[in-house]
């Protein structure tokens, strides 16, 4: 917009009596209104003072030419900015009493002033602009009014966001609604002055929106109290001042002087005695104290004289060496009484402080007082043990001695930890046990002093101290039993029988849980353990006649791994007594017998393969297998070692000396005409020689089925000529049920084993049922188990386990054959199907 647009032309109409802004559009305005880079309207000084009120200058009206800058007139008035004239208080009272006699017809004009140097009402040159503008640019259409109109046929952006957020029409804005609904009302000021300078301007709407408990009239006379602080009031300057008297008390005084006091950081005594001499004034002023010097000006309600007063007092009657001398006497006076008062609150804080100690003395003097008669009822009980002097039998007894040492601790428990006295235990408590323990044998009497020791167990141990070795720090009850029961128990060691181990082993398990534990450890390690050595050292297998585990097993309890030292002589002992051990010796597996679970499986094994199986070996070796004839007695030797040998290890010794001697001879029997019911009962014979667990093996399961292989195999060739009448399907029967035996044996372990799986719960994939079993059996060999569909047998479901066909029933898998379904072990499936 041109700078003609903003001051504008100004063409002065009379029209009613008011003057007219003229906002003309002209050609000109219209060719460079949307041109950047027309040249601009340089405005003059008093157009940046007075804006639209400013002097029209004639040539205004031309437009900006290419001439250049137009030249000064410097025959016009010079004009300067005023800056306004304070007026007194006099006129103002003058001028606020004509406005108050006019207030009935001036109202209208003091609420809307004119305005200076005759421009005219804004709102009417701005209303001729805008009726200009649109009827060029708006065709006819008059902006300003009706704007927003169309918002009552929609409710805008603005609207819906308002509601979406929760505004209620009609209600304020905010949480609560707080806010106001109306705009804000403006209230024209009187005059020129600033905000306040008229009385309160609030309006109507101010206050209903934001109440406030205040008085306007409170309000207009502080206003006038603080303006009539800096006027000078000339109605009165020419009569005479009354004086003004100030008067201060002691209480002040002192206070003023407390503050004075605190300000500074030197001491009372030291500023009431320092000398200031003040040249800040007309004249030179001495004070005794910087609290003088700090209240030369302290005298309240009083201003500075003026000159006027001055000369009036010089004129008149003026004494200043009589007022000087005045004035220092009151000076000396305050000091004295700031002085005196701080001493007297001195003497104050002196008489606090000595009574707080004097509390503090007799406190501790109770306290010592009373600490002294405990001190002297300790002394009393402790004179009462026994001493060197005491003759043997005099002093008091064990339980006596008990009873004041639990006096001690519960009555006077401070004084007895803080001067040890459970180091009188040593010189009390040691010598009336020793004499009691004197004659005391552990072999006989384990029992013997028990209740005593523990009793002074409770006594005397210290709950805190652990020791661990016997040195000067050692707890008072350890020291006890280490001086005083362990030699007792050192040398009935020493002259202890370790065969006759019953007594020994009483009395350590008796006194087990009162010692502590590192005198148990020696108590095993250093006594009892090298006597045990020294006798497995004597100890001869062949010749004594008391097993060496009846004297060795007891002590497992008590010294545990501390035994592991033997076992390796012990080894070695028997197996040298096992050189020329011959099978039919039943002595060698009771001796051996106890050992199994002492020593570690490794050892044992080693010993069993070393010592044992190679006996067992030959024994199988020499066994002759005749079925008319049988001799059982090597074979039940044999068979005797089935629980001190490991599964493995006696499948092993059967598969290389048993069954292959036990296959021929059946062959050989079954080429020679044979009775098969003789073969059958033969064959069921030997099968009840072994316990179910080795007919569980793989192994011994797989003989056995070669056996009944081999049979089926010579009744179907028709070997050895003559065949008896229904030798066929007796063997066949046999074959059969044998197998339904097997299968169902295996079917209730593996359903047994999963059902136990199943009730521990171990995690939520443990199958369930015989079929889910199958099923993690299937995923884990990687085999396809899936059901076929619509293919039953006997109502029966039926599954593809990779190639083969399967159903199950009550727990038993059932595989398709030739002929007809065979019942099979889960194993032997997986087998089948890879």
């Amino acid at each position: 917009m041109s700078m003609s647009h903003l001051y504008g032309r100004r063409g002065e109409e009379e029209e009613e009596g008011v003057e007219v802004e003229s906002f003309e559009v002209t050609d000109w305005d219209l060719a460079n209104e949307f041109n950047p880079d027309r040249r601009r309207f340089r405005q003059t000084k008093d157009q940046a003072t007075y804006g639209i009120w400013a002097d029209r200058d004639s040539d205004e009206d031309e437009r900006p030419s290419f001439g250049g800058k137009r030249s000064k007139d410097y025959t016009a008035p010079v004009n300067f900015v005023s800056a306004g004239l304070k007026k007194t208080a006099a006129e103002e009272k003058q001028q606020q009493k004509d406005e108050g006699g006019s207030d009935d017809s001036d109202d209208e004009a003091s609420s809307a002033p004119p305005p200076p140097r005759g421009a005219a009402p804004r709102k009417l040159q701005m209303s001729n602009f805008r009726g200009n503008q649109s009827q060029r640019f708006a065709g006819g259409i008059q902006s300003g009014q009706g704007i927003g109109s169309w918002e009552k046929h929609t409710k805008g952006i603005g609207q819906k966001l308002l509601q979406k957020m929760g505004y209620q029409p009609g209600k304020g804005l905010g949480k609560n609604a707080q806010g106001i609904v109306n705009p804000i009302e403006a209230k024209v000021r009187k005059g020129k002055g600033a905000v306040g300078a008229y009385g309160n301007e609030r309006t109507q709407q101010s206050l209903q929106d934001f109440p406030v408990v205040d008085s306007d009239e409170e309000e207009e006379k502080e206003f006038q109290k603080e303006l009539g602080q800096w006027r000078k009031d000339t109605a009165s300057a020419g009569a005479k001042k009354k004086p003004k008297y100030s008067y201060r008390t002691v209480d002040e005084l002192k206070a003023k002087g407390k503050l004075v006091g605190r300000s500074t950081s030197a001491s009372a005594g030291e500023l009431a005695q320092v000398k200031v001499i003040d040249m800040t004034g007309r004249e030179q002023k001495v004070y005794y104290s910087y609290s003088q010097m700090s209240n030369k000006h302290s005298v309240p309600d009083e201003g500075p004289p003026s000159m006027s007063t001055r000369d009036q007092k010089g004129s008149g009657f003026g004494l200043p060496e009589l007022e000087h001398n005045l004035q220092l006497l009151i000076d000396l006076t305050e000091q004295d009484i700031l002085q005196s008062a701080r001493r007297l609150q001195h003497e104050k804080d002196v008489v606090v402080s000595l009574n707080h100690e004097s509390r503090a003395l007799q406190t501790r003097l109770d306290a010592e007082r009373d600490s002294i008669q405990r001190m002297e009822a300790v002394l009393a009980l402790v004179e009462r043990f026994p001493s060197g002097e005491t003759a043997p039998g005099e002093g008091p007894t064990l339980q006596e001695c008990a009873r004041i040492f639990e006096t001690l601790q519960t009555d006077y428990y401070e004084e007895y930890k803080t001067m040890g006295l459970a180091d009188l235990a040593v010189a009390v408590v040691h010598p009336l046990l020793k004499e009691k323990l004197r004659s005391w044998d552990p072999l006989k009497d384990n029992s013997y002093c028990l209740e005593d020791i523990g009793q002074w167990r409770a006594i005397l141990e210290s709950r805190n101290l652990h020791s661990s070795a016997p040195d000067s720090n050692m707890d008072p009850y350890h020291r006890l039993l280490w001086e005083v029961w362990v030699p007792v128990m050192r040398s009935c060691v020493s002259g202890w029988q370790p065969r006759i181990v019953g007594p020994m082993v009483d009395c350590v398990d008796i006194w087990a849980a009162l010692l502590p534990l590192w005198i148990l450890d020696h108590l095993l390690e250093q006594l009892i353990l090298p006597r045990l050595q020294r006798e497995v050292d004597t100890w001869n297998p062949l010749t004594d006649t008391v097993p060496i585990h009846s004297w060795i097993h007891p002590w497992l309890p008590l010294l545990q791994t501390r035994l592991e030292p033997l076992y390796p002589p012990i080894r070695s002992k028997l197996s040298n007594a096992l050189q020329r051990w011959h099978p039919s010796d039943a002595s060698a597996r009771l001796i051996l017998q106890p050992w199994k679970d002492v020593f570690t499986p490794g050892a044992w094994e080693a010993f069993m393969v070393k010592n044992i199986i190679p006996k067992l070996a030959l024994c199988l070796e020499e066994l002759v297998i005749n079925p008319h004839q049988q001799q059982m007695e090597p074979f039940h030797w044999v068979m005797d070692w089935e629980g001190m040998l490991s599964p493995s290890s006696l499948m092993s010794l059967l598969d290389k000396n048993f069954f292959p001697k036990w296959l021929q001879v059946l062959c050989s029997w079954l080429s020679n005409s044979p009775n098969y019911e003789e073969i059958t009962k033969w064959y069921l014979g030997w099968k009840t020689m072994f316990s179910d667990v080795l007919l569980a093996q793989p192994l011994i399961k797989e003989k056995f089925n070669e056996a009944l292989d081999i049979m089926n195999r010579a009744v179907s060739s028709g070997m050895g000529g003559y065949m008896q009448p229904g030798a066929r399907e007796n063997i066949a029967y046999l074959t059969q049920t044998e197998r339904r035996k097997d299968f169902q044996y295996e079917a209730m372990q593996e359903r047994r084993d999963a059902e136990s799986v199943a009730h521990r719960g171990v995690s939520t994939g443990v199958p369930t049922n015989f079929k889910d079993l199958i099923q993690t059996k299937a995923e884990e060999n990687n085999i396809v188990f899936m059901p076929l569909v619509a293919k039953r047998h006997e109502g029966k479901q039926l599954y593809t386990f990779g190639r083969i066909v399967i159903y199950i029933d009550r727990g038993v898998v059932f595989v398709q054959g030739e002929k007809t379904w065979v019942p099979t072990s889960l194993q032997s499936l997986i087998d089948m199907a890879k």
